[in-house]
């Protein structure tokens, strides 16, 4: 008989021990009492195994210094006692002593278990347990041999403790399966979040019942089979490096699903409940395609359905575009204030959901400005029936807050494809048509009409005088201050363009910053922005960064980061204190280019800053594209933060969206403490706003810092 002692597949004892008791009664070349007598010696003199022999009935009959050591009994007390005396009570009572010696009669066994020492005191014990049989087979004893692992447990099973507090604590749940396809452990939190029972997914259980078990419990959206839904998992799990898939469980759970596979043809699965995470960005999502106050499809969505309804044109479905401006609507919100200017900017808003066809979109394209597009127009008419019931129906007052508010909306109209193909061309020939409509008196609707283009003839005078103004050094930035409110210290400053005009006078970005970007100058123009910012920033405290706002146009190609490159170099600056801020609307032309050109910026070491967050459409996937140092919240936010369900809802997504991702929040538009004390129980970074200062110009900047600082000492 050939002996290895093993614990949990380790071999502890190497050397091979033959006790084939043939051996005994061979004579023709060896002595056997000599053998017998040297392989005693050597049992006796191996000290950390117990190792010994007993009779067929289980009494021991041998027994070396490792059984006086492990088992606590002298040579004297272990003969002939039988080996029952070293099970527990337990054991014995269950009949694990005859049971043992039953087993080994027919084959080699090997078992764990609790033991006894002579004292009473218990160890954990590897057990191996082989029968002795004479040259005619008959059974004449056992061989045995027991190691004391007490050591060895403790520490695994610390380490199941371990991994098991581990995998119940993972908010995550896990399941490992085998290449046969059964589960060969799960956690705990596995079973929560599929609503599945304990006994659904014990070990070996086959990973198809276990999408039946699901299905049995949670519905899908959209409805799937147990065969449809096996089998899309099953492609993830088989195709390299593995994969994923988001799950919408009914009523209200979404799952995201990781399947890794392993070399063997096991796989892990992870699944976690991102129901909280998907409303987040779904809210989000929401609020890129939508106005913050009125919940009407934004600018960016009216121009999707316009290029849609443009495109049906070409089919012989004509379309009208209405943009409509509320009378008097600045009047009411400075005499009566912005709470009711902004109530009556929604009742506005329900009233023309009410007033269009399903197949129409109407849109509040910011301030008091709202436009539709009123799609399959039979007949020009159509569009005069539905502006003449626009303005009847806004034209009636409305009860707000104990006020008696009176406006009216005054309309123009353009017809496709007459007055344009182009989505920018109908919507300015709409334009023209509505300022026609106000000079008129308000209250009034107006169609397009190409004698409008006298407003044009203005728009290039102004052209002219921009072409001059960057050649006659009319440009200077201003520059307002960004506060870390963790601090109360200002951090940065945001550059502002400024225009002083010797006809106009001071022209706000607003009025010439579009127009320059239409007819190419945005790209010198920004390029004087960013050398004049960094000049004039490199002599300020070298904890101060500056913010320099970029255009659509000047991502266009390379040339962005030779600007910025050259920018820094010849102004001394260290990289580390430019921050970049672009808008949303950047990101959704040519993403992949715009990417590029946004970690050239990166790798340069400054910041890189997303504007007017929440304002544009732009798919939650750009934050995981580029790594966004910052968010920028738009002022549309702000301005409602702590009073409009609304506001606190999306700057608190968007804050949870930061947190998650290790981005900086900045609010703009903050123009008092009461934000403040809002954006500052939000855990939001920075802010800006009149609260702190208008934009001022480079001259002032220190005092600027000196007088924020010193509100903080005081």
């Amino acid at each position: 008989m050939q002996f290895q002692n093993k614990i949990d597949g380790t071999t502890l004892l190497r050397p091979e021990m033959t006790l084939s008791s043939s051996d005994a009664y061979r004579d023709s070349d060896l002595d056997a009492n000599a053998m017998q007598n040297d392989f005693r010696m050597l049992l006796e003199a191996v000290s950390d195994y117990a190792v010994y022999r007993l009779t067929p009935e289980g009494n021991v009959s041998s027994w070396n210094k490792g059984a006086e050591r492990n088992k606590g009994y002298t040579f004297a007390e272990a003969i002939g006692l039988h080996v029952s005396a070293f099970y527990t009570a337990e054991d014995r009572a269950a009949g694990a002593p005859a049971r043992t010696l039953a087993a080994a009669a027919e084959s080699k066994f090997e078992t764990h278990g609790w033991r006894v020492r002579k004292d009473g005191s218990r160890f954990w014990a590897h057990v191996v347990l082989e029968a002795i049989r004479d040259p005619d087979g008959r059974l004449v004893g056992f061989a045995k041999v027991t190691c004391d692992v007490t050591a060895q447990k403790i520490d695994r099973d610390g380490l199941v403790r371990n991994l098991d507090a581990a995998l119940s604590n993972m908010s995550q749940g896990l399941c490992l399966f085998d290449a046969e396809e059964r589960l060969v452990l799960a956690n705990s939190r596995m079973a929560e979040i599929c609503g599945l029972s304990a006994g659904e997914i014990v070990p070996g259980t086959p990973f198809v019942d276990i999408v039946r078990a699901l299905l049995g419990r949670r519905r899908m959206e959209p409805a799937v089979s147990v065969g449809a839904l096996y089998g899309q998992q099953r492609a993830l799990i088989l195709q390299a490096g593995g994969g994923g898939a988001v799950l919408k469980m009914l009523p209200d759970t979404v799952v995201s699903v990781i399947h890794r596979p392993m070399a063997d043809g096991s796989w892990v699965t992870t699944i976690e409940d991102i129901s909280d995470r998907s409303r987040s960005q779904d809210q989000i999502a929401h609020m890129a395609m939508h106005d913050a106050l009125t919940d009407l499809p934004n600018r960016v969505m009216f121009r999707q359905r316009l290029d849609d309804a443009l495109r049906r044109v070409k089919r012989g479905e004509p379309c009208a575009v209405l943009c409509l401006d509320l009378d008097r609507f600045k009047t009411i919100n400075d005499t009566l204030g912005h709470p009711v200017g902004d109530t009556l900017l929604v009742s506005v808003a329900e009233q023309l959901r009410g007033l269009v066809r399903e197949t129409d979109t109407v849109a509040r394209l910011g301030g008091d400005e709202f436009a539709i597009v009123q799609t399959n127009v039979g007949h020009p008419d159509d569009s005069k029936v539905l502006a003449d019931r626009l303005i009847r129906a806004l034209s009636v007052p409305k009860e707000i807050d104990g006020h008696l508010v009176a406006s009216g909306v005054s309309i123009g109209i353009a017809l496709a494809p007459g007055d344009g193909m182009d989505p920018d061309q109908i919507l300015k020939s709409a334009d023209l048509a509505l300022y026609r409509a106000k000079a008129h008196g308000r209250g009034r609707y107006c169609y397009f009409e190409p004698g409008m283009d006298v407003l044009l003839q203005e728009r290039r005078r102004l052209e002219l005088d921009l072409r001059t103004a960057l050649a006659a050094n009319q440009f200077e930035l201003y520059y307002q201050p960004i506060v870390d409110i963790e601090r109360d210290l200002v951090c940065g400053f945001e550059a502002l363009i400024r225009w002083h005009s010797p006809q106009r006078g001071l022209v706000p970005p607003a009025d010439f910053i579009p127009l320059a970007e239409e007819i190419g100058l945005i790209v010198d123009i920004g390029a004087w922005v960013l050398h004049s910012a960094c000049r004039e920033a490199a002599a300020w405290p070298e904890h101060i960064k500056v913010a320099v706002n970029v255009s659509v146009a000047q991502f266009r190609g390379f040339g962005l980061v030779d600007t910025v490159r050259s920018a820094l170099a010849a102004s001394g600056l260290a990289p580390t204190r430019l921050e970049i801020e672009i808008t949303e609307s950047i990101m959704i032309n040519d993403s992949a280019h715009t990417c590029a050109v946004l970690h050239q910026l990166k790798a340069l070491g400054l910041s890189i800053s997303m504007d007017d967050f929440g304002t544009g459409y732009s798919s939650l996937g750009y934050l995981r594209s580029f790594p966004f140092d910052k968010i920028k919240i738009d002022r549309s936010f702000i301005e409602g933060l702590g009073e409009a369900a609304d506001c606190n809802a999306i700057v608190q997504a968007v804050m949870g969206i930061c947190d998650s991702l290790g981005i900086i929040a900045t609010a703009e538009g903050v123009e008092n403490q009461e934000q403040i004390a809002q954006l500052k129980s939000r855990n939001c970074h920075q802010a800006q706003g009149y609260l702190y200062s208008k934009p001022r110009p480079s001259s002032e900047v220190n005092c600027i810092i000196d007088r924020i600082d010193l509100q903080v000492r005081h």
